[in-house]
């Protein structure tokens, strides 16, 4: 038997390993209350595994067929055996974890983690962003064509809650669960009453020593609220700012964000930027048969990331200038197609002056309108996917004062 024919017949055997797995998952779920169903379905996969020839291959053998399938599979959906494959068992994952790297080196988003780590040097990740203008909802996903939009897989998902001083947009893994008290909650964006003005706040430490917001929102909440093991912390790790325009002036908004948790370090030829390896343990009991939520890669530093000097200066990122263009009779940017319709909430962002003349021609951030309610959103080293979709998400909230 061929080495190729070794790894399709693992995967046929997985996919029925998987299948097993689900229905043992949703019958517990609808029998049992607790946290009994999905431990029960980990144990099931788990036995079910041990009815295979795989039980028995040698690690080395084992790690070979498991490498040969995460760089075969490099795209969604796809992605989804590697996964898979690394919440089949202890052995399974720590293999995966070895082998699967963090995004900036390898381009790729694989486990939920991956979407709170720095975007790739050498490549953008190409997202889009769907608006649900009934449900104040807003939801990320990252493209598996080259095309503009299509099915996708889903990333991120948002929900606007209007108060009457501010506005937040909770950030969710899940697109059908984006209250503040779920554990699949990571962070929310948060506004200023005239829209001018916006904090990003990360639900978990974006680096070792963060220190928590003081905010009503932060102190503790009520038990019916949010689960004990829910962390509920807020810390700050961008301000985004919108230049007034009192003066009434055409063309399209001028922003600043200042990446609280980036060093603007981090853009010159050597510089890191703090990287989450995994999140909380506290929120990683309500997964107990999701353990890739623990992934880390073998393959960068591993540590946990560092804060930022007190007197560090912080990366600060700016819209880039646009060209007027007198044919058209608009402002204009080169989004390389990936932009088609024209609205002031399409922008660029850079590095500003501040961090070096070489670092303007370098979009870290592009976000556009495609359709009525179709955005693009591409973005790249030092930041997030998190951090891009919430700075993105500020470009929807209503400004009074800069239009």
């Amino acid at each position: 038997m061929s080495f190729r024919s070794l790894i399709q017949d693992m995967r046929d055997e997985f996919g029925s390993i998987s299948r097993h797995g689900l229905r043992s998952s949703r019958s517990h779920r609808a029998s049992a209350a607790g946290n009994s169903g999905p431990l029960a379905s980990a144990a099931g996969l788990a036995d079910a595994l041990e009815g295979t020839c795989w039980a028995q291959l040698p690690p080395e053998l084992l790690r070979e067929v498991l490498v040969r399938i995460e760089d075969d599979d490099s795209l969604w959906p796809s992605r989804r055996d590697v996964v898979a494959c690394a919440g089949v068992c202890r052995a399974w994952r720590g293999i995966m974890k070895e082998v699967v790297r963090v995004p900036e080196a390898s381009g790729k988003l694989t486990f939920p983690i991956s979407l709170k780590q720095p975007g790739p040097k050498d490549a953008t990740l190409k997202c889009f962003i769907k608006r649900n203008r009934t449900t104040q909802t807003y939801y990320l996903y990252i493209g598996i064509t080259e095309a503009l939009a299509d099915d996708g897989k889903f990333l991120l998902a948002a929900r606007k809650c209007r108060k009457p001083t501010y506005t937040d947009y909770l950030i969710s893994l899940d697109m059908g669960d984006m209250s503040k008290g779920s554990s699949t909650y990571i962070g929310k964006l948060r506004s200023n009453f005239l829209g001018t003005k916006f904090t990003v706040y990360d639900a978990h430490p974006p680096y070792d020593g963060a220190v928590v917001s003081k905010s009503r929102s932060a102190r503790v909440v009520g038990l019916n609220q949010v689960s004990p093991r829910v962390p509920a912390g807020n810390y700050p790790v961008s301000l985004i700012s919108y230049e007034l325009n009192v003066l009434g002036s055409r063309g399209p908004r001028r922003m600043n964000c200042v990446m609280t948790s980036i060093p603007a370090s981090a853009v010159e030829e050597g510089g890191k930027a703090p990287t989450q390896t995994e999140f909380p343990l506290s929120n990683l009991d309500s997964f107990p048969s999701i353990p890739f939520f623990r992934s880390k890669s073998a393959r960068m530093d591993s540590t946990v990331p560092q804060i930022p000097g007190e007197n560090e200066e912080k990366l600060v990122l700016k819209n880039k200038s646009p060209r007027w263009h007198e044919q058209l009779q608009c402002w204009c940017l080169n989004f390389r197609g990936r932009v088609t319709v024209a609205s002031v909430k399409n922008f660029q962002l850079v590095a500003s002056d501040e961090n070096g003349p070489a670092e303007q021609d370098k979009v870290i951030l592009q976000f556009g309108k495609i359709g009525k309610d179709l955005f693009t959103m591409d973005y790249r080293y030092p930041i997030s996917a998190f951090q891009a979709f919430a700075i993105c998400l500020s470009s929807f909230d209503t400004k009074i004062a800069c239009e």
